[in-house]
């Protein structure tokens, strides 16, 4: 079988040879913008929104890439071509990872310099999404860990960088109350922001709820929630949501890009409504799968059989 091959700084080299040197920014301070896309039907799904945040996030750092948008989505379009006969039908993950490049201190000791360096590369979604097969049913949980989201005015969370230990050490939090249960993060005054890599809705009283856009990253999948539930005609808000709401709530959701949108039925350690996925939950999620031409939380299902034997 081909072998899948990332984009590198405008070469095709074979994954397992794509290195970046251990005295790259990215290592050093965590210094590299990223995103995430996925395929539907093996074709990117929202593919420009996703660059259009990766930009900003380059603005932020000031990283210049060395790339327009354009010629990034070209580059995008061309790696995905390289790596269709690689990947037998699956649909995939688009990473797209910029970094400053090495630390001026090291320049002879890396092959790329000091220059910045743009990798792109696609790897099958089994994993991701059959590991999470079983969630869309039964739902997840999640707790408020002591860890709480680093402000703007510190570290914008709205620009998307690797620097993001503060995901971990919730993660770490999390794991250590109840095995497999996912982290909700609050800002200093208390209010939810968002998962680790997620962000959060909920449902009141037939309204649906989520953080305002302030000290979280704010999710091409969020977006893409938000617009199917105005086109379904449901009521919106992005609002203060704290804890004590959602033990008040009728249903609860976290959206992310390769899940799409997966019910929250636990909340520390409590059901949330009636502990299991809500109608307008399901809804949204027929929606969700009726825009991109396939049953989402079925595909994950079959990921799950595959992954069984699968191997990377």
């Amino acid at each position: 079988m081909p072998q899948r091959l990332v984009y590198f700084n405008g070469e095709f080299i074979p994954e397992r040879e794509a290195r970046i040197s251990i005295f790259d920014c990215a290592l050093m301070y965590g210094d590299m913008a990223f995103e995430m896309t996925r395929s539907f039907g093996q074709q990117p799904y929202r593919l420009r929104e996703h660059l259009a945040r990766l930009y900003a996030s380059l603005r932020y750092a000031e990283i210049d890439c060395g790339l327009s948008p354009a010629q990034m989505e070209e580059a995008t379009h061309q790696t995905v071509a390289h790596n269709l006969p690689a990947l037998d039908g699956l649909d995939f993950q688009i990473m797209h990872d910029v970094t400053r490049g090495a630390l001026p201190l090291y320049d002879t000791l890396v092959r790329e310099g000091t220059r910045p360096i743009v990798t792109i590369n696609v790897f099958p979604l089994v994993r991701h999404i059959g590991g999470m097969a079983a969630k869309y049913e039964e739902g997840a949980h999640f707790v408020i860990t002591p860890q709480q989201s680093v402000p703007a005015r510190y570290l914008d969370p709205k620009a998307k960088t690797r620097s993001r230990l503060h995901y971990k050490v919730a993660e770490l939090q999390a794991a250590h109350m109840e095995k497999g249960v996912q982290a909700l993060l609050t800002d200093e005054h208390g209010f939810i922001t968002e998962g680790t890599g997620n962000n959060f809705f909920m449902v009141r009283q037939g309204e649906i709820l989520t953080p305002k856009p302030r000290d979280i990253l704010r999710g091409v999948s969020r977006g893409a929630c938000l617009e199917l539930a105005a086109r379904l005609g449901l009521k919106t808000r992005q609002t203060d949501i704290e804890p004590y709401d959602l033990r008040q709530a009728e249903e609860a959701w976290f959206t992310s890009t390769t899940i799409c949108m997966v019910p929250i039925t636990r909340f520390n350690f409590q059901p949330v409504g009636d502990g299991k996925p809500g109608p307008l939950y399901r809804r949204l999620l027929a929606a969700w799968s009726a825009e991109v031409g396939l049953d989402i939380a079925a595909q994950a299902r079959q990921y799950a059989e595959l992954a069984k034997t699968w191997q990377p």
